[in-house]
């Protein structure tokens, strides 16, 4: 299953025919001899959407050097570290639709969506042991950690309604952000880039991440399941504060505030509209949506350092994409 489609496909002209040999590779990595993990594998391809982690990989790499074998493979292993916390957050965020599809945990329940979730990191950590240099095992795995770290902080402070915009960044740097601003890191690396292009290229991808994950929870808020493709909504009923309420609580006025905490206190499946109607009294929205937008401008500044290529242009459009995107 190729990329999305439009606006994305132009974005990755420079790379599109590396995907079929990562989507090749990431296949036969996950392919086994028993018929129904299979069969729950193949649910799993089909969550395959944007594909911004491995296409930042892939075109780092080309920005900076030439892609090798190493960066198709790296490609799979983080897609399949992406699919895996996909796997698992559906599974604690309730979640029934996942790309327009039925999710894990909703076809085979929760005990088979935890065990599927550790199959994909383990076979990711088994595919990074093709390559000849440790350096990227090793990042891959500290990565995996702080996404890890990310996820037991946000279940930490569910239902804490005097989180704090700080704490909250803390959660997206380490659940989104370390991922996107690893596979950055390693495209550069891989293609010989030196160490400041490659410090620079890490701060593009968390920067480009954390933007990535503010539109997200704005769009669990406002957007349209039929277009985003899952369930929306879960950051309500599952009590985790994002950006655009943080800054409701902190700005409304006394009756506003009073009705915020009441709705998140027993917050339901439904109330998403409420809650959508008090963030607009403080402008709570366009808030988090122009934070989004400033970290995709860090981002595109990281790429000063970049030789000017089709490659850059990309990776400049992929950061301007995540802002405008609708799904």
């Amino acid at each position: 299953m190729s990329p999305v489609s439009s606006p994305l496909t132009d974005l990755y002209t420079p790379i599109r025919d590396e995907f079929a040999v990562v989507e090749r590779i990431f296949d036969e990595e996950i392919a086994g001899d028993l018929d129904f993990i299979n069969g729950l594998c193949d649910t799993v391809r089909s969550y395959r959407g944007k594909m911004l982690r491995p296409a930042m990989l892939l075109l780092a790499g080309k920005a900076t050097g030439e892609l090798s074998n190493a960066h198709r493979t790296l490609a799979a292993v983080v897609e399949m570290v992406h699919m895996a916390t996909l796997v698992h957050d559906d599974v604690l965020d309730e979640a029934v639709e996942r790309r327009r599809r039925p999710t894990i945990a909703s076809i085979a329940g929760n005990t088979a969506a935890v065990l599927l979730g550790d199959y994909l990191i383990s076979h990711a950590f088994h595919l990074c042991s093709r390559l000849k240099s440790q350096y990227a095992s090793r990042r891959i795995g500290a990565t995996t950690n702080t996404v890890c770290e990310g996820e037991l902080l946000q279940n930490h402070h569910r239902g804490d309604l005097e989180l704090t915009e700080n704490i909250y960044f803390e959660i997206i740097r380490r659940k989104t952000g370390a991922l996107t601003a690893v596979s950055a890191e390693l495209g550069g690396k891989l293609a010989g880039a030196g160490d400041g292009l490659v410090r620079s290229l890490y701060a593009y991808g968390m920067s480009a991440g954390v933007a990535f994950q503010i539109i997200d929870d704005v769009l669990d808020i406002v957007g349209d399941e039929s277009r985003v493709g899952k369930t929306l909504g879960l950051d309500l009923t599952g009590g985790n504060l994002t950006l655009p309420v943080i800054h409701g609580l902190a700005h409304a006025d006394r009756s506003t505030a009073a009705a915020l905490r009441d709705l998140l206190g027993r917050a339901r499946p439904g109330g998403t509209e409420h809650l959508r109607a008090l963030l607009e009294q403080t402008q709570s929205i366009a808030y988090a949506v122009e934070t989004a937008r400033r970290s995709v401008e860090d981002a595109v500044s990281q790429l000063d350092l970049v030789p000017h290529s089709d490659a850059k242009q990309s990776l400049v459009a992929m950061a301007e994409f995540i802002v405008a995107r609708q799904f």
